[in-house]
């Protein structure tokens, strides 16, 4: 079976990683690093469930994968390695700051946890949103995540103020801001438009009961393109996790995964 971490992505992961916890004597020894982020991906990619992990193929107990998912989630490791690949397409110039947009997606989450709430367009049954901004290209700048039942714009601030600073190089400041945003009428309240304009950022938002000649959906169409490559990863279809944070571990991995692919040109 081919890895799912080839050697350029353990590089980039190593140096993120953060020391292994002191422990007493005795005990199992824990498993390698980099067998536990096979494991981690396996269970991205296929959809299945952590307990139901394989012992054969030497990732760990599906438990200790999903334990190092965690520790890493609070040490920082996924957003570092998402925040270092948006530095590298930035250098390599292609990422597009002319233009982003931003959208939400419903998926269902029959297991409930932290941040789920009835689904108003799936009878009420409980559900999770991602609202995710993307540059002109597509290309994941952040991912935030909300209930089902929380209007799309009372998460604009928070999806706007999660793009981290990416750099160029050491020299300067980061840039975290695109020129201009799109959205769609979700986000028509004067509420949000003020808050891009006092962030530096020219909102592009459709009115409502006004069908514009000017083709916004046109330009909107590339976030839709990349909830949907979220999709791809099995484990994101539905939201099995209870913990919020576990749920945003894979998410923002997903992200930084697609950034990956873009960059070293595999899909």
């Amino acid at each position: 079976m081919v890895p799912f971490v080839s050697d350029h992505l353990w590089t980039l992961i190593v140096p993120l990683l953060p020391p292994p916890p002191c422990r007493a004597r005795g005990g199992r020894p824990r498993i390698d690093d980099r067998l536990a982020l096979e494991g981690i991906l396996f269970v991205l990619h296929t959809g299945i469930s952590w307990r139901s992990l394989p012992q054969q193929l030497g990732y760990g107990s599906g438990m200790t994968c999903w334990r190092r998912l965690i520790e890493w989630q609070h040490a920082g490791v996924w957003a570092a390695l998402h925040r270092v690949l948006l530095d590298q397409l930035h250098a390599s110039g292609a990422i597009d700051w002319s233009r982003a947009s931003l959208d939400s997606a419903t998926i269902a989450s029959p297991c409930g946890g932290e941040e789920t709430g009835p689904d108003p367009t799936n009878r009420g049954k409980l559900g999770c949103k991602r609202h995710l901004v993307v540059d002109r290209n597509g290309l994941p700048l952040a991912v935030v995540i909300s209930a089902a039942n929380v209007h799309d714009s009372r998460m604009l601030e928070a999806a706007v103020d999660a793009m981290p600073g990416v750099r160029r190089g050491r020299v300067g400041r980061p840039r975290k801001r695109p020129y201009k945003l799109h959205a769609d009428k979700g986000f028509d309240f004067h509420r949000c438009r003020h808050a891009l304009y006092v962030r530096g950022i020219v909102p592009r938002i459709a009115r409502r009961g006004v069908e514009s000649r000017e083709r916004l959906g046109h330009v909107r169409w590339v976030v839709e393109r990349t909830l949907s490559w979220l999709n791809r990863f099995k484990r994101l279809k539905l939201r099995y996790e209870r913990r919020v944070d576990a749920h945003l571990a894979l998410l923002v991995l997903a992200c930084a995964l697609v950034c990956f692919r873009t960059h070293t040109g595999v899909r």
